[in-house]
């Protein structure tokens, strides 16, 4: 390594980016994660003026005055609303500037996205990333990306198998020497599993909750297997009929089968993945075990239940709500190297 390029490593911070559907994560090369934020924008309706971006703009879900407005930028993995997302890209950005103004200036940024995304939802990412301030963009799939950061030999000849569950989309992939041999995307996650749960509760007990409730139920009492002893939790919210105020108690029984039918078509789509893949691939898979990532991968029963359906060993990533990111910054230490493993690249101008 040159001086210059090490005079440039200390101006030129790099920093790599899980630019999720449920939440966004920046990694910093040299201090490790430094945002892991909600992907949530609450904005003024009229001028569209942003009022609140990340953790306090989640905060205002289901409380916003009607002159305020608060959505997710990203749907299923993807750029919904270009200019919101450049604004909470640049806002995040800037709030890891905060602590080095002078030292992160123009990064360079590797972003993991789905898989399954179009060359046109992948210009609006690298366009966002642009405007918001990076001065070089690649990108890799979140599949790679998780499998690099769960600490999988991607770039072997050993298969490798992934299943990433995040809040937008679920990527089911078989990897080998660098590469997505076969995979697997679904616009199905843990957002469906919310409403899900949302729908039961209105149907089943006239209750209407917001999505910050439901996501409380999953995390708390979701199952999609029996407890040894079951859970419960009270929930307030307001009866649909009368409109008032109301309060219920609800049991994981009651959970249990709307998420387990819930996560049947990724559950398919896992075994397809298993019987489509190269026998050697598969093989391989069976002497080290399916692994899960992603906030879905720690969904209570999800593994023993997709283990029973593939007769396969499956864990959970130790860094299961982090790999994406991990793997992106893992990357920033030798992308010259693992250059072939990203999907495209935007040099710098």
């Amino acid at each position: 390594m040159t001086r210059f390029d090490t005079i440039k490593q200390k101006i030129w911070h790099d920093i790599g980016i899980d630019l999720g559907t449920a939440n966004t994560l920046l990694f910093v090369r040299g201090r490790g994660i430094v945002i892991n934020e909600p992907s949530v924008v609450a904005y003024q309706k009229k001028t569209n003026q942003i009022v609140a971006i990340g953790e306090s703009a989640k905060q205002m879900i289901g409380k916003t005055p009607s002159t305020v407005g608060v959505k997710r930028p990203l749907v299923d993995g993807v750029v919904s609303d270009y200019e919101v997302t450049e604004q909470m890209l640049k806002y995040f950005l800037d709030k890891v500037n905060e602590k080095h103004p002078v030292l992160i200036k123009r990064p360079r940024v590797i972003i993991g996205l789905p898989s399954g995304v179009t060359e046109v939802e992948k210009r609006a990412v690298e366009e966002a990333a642009k405007s918001a301030g990076a001065r070089e963009i690649h990108l890799i799939e979140e599949p790679i990306a998780a499998a690099i950061g769960s600490n999988l030999p991607v770039r072997e000849s050993n298969g490798s198998m992934l299943v990433d569950i995040g809040g937008g989309t679920t990527e089911v992939a078989v990897m080998s020497l660098g590469g997505i041999v076969l995979s697997k995307s679904l616009r199905i996650a843990g957002d469906e599993l919310n409403e899900a749960i949302i729908q039961f509760l209105r149907d089943e007990y006239k209750l209407q909750i917001g999505e910050v409730t439901a996501e409380r139920i999953k995390t708390t009492i979701g199952t999609v297997t029996e407890y040894n002893k079951p859970k419960k939790i009270t929930v307030r919210g307001r009866n649909v009929i009368n409109g008032l105020p109301h309060e219920i108690e609800i049991s994981s029984v009651h959970i249990q089968p709307i998420l387990r039918r819930q996560v049947k078509p990724i559950i398919d789509a896992v075994r397809t993945a298993v019987e489509e893949s190269p026998p050697e691939l598969i093989a391989d898979v069976m002497e080290r075990s399916i692994v899960l990532a992603g906030g879905g991968a720690l969904l209570h029963g999800l593994p023993e239940l997709i283990a029973d359906e593939t007769k396969m060993k499956v864990t959970v990533s130790r860094s299961a709500l982090t790999a994406v990111v991990e793997g992106c910054g893992l990357m920033l230490d030798s992308i010259g190297e693992l250059r072939d493993i990203l999907i495209t690249t935007e040099v710098p101008t």
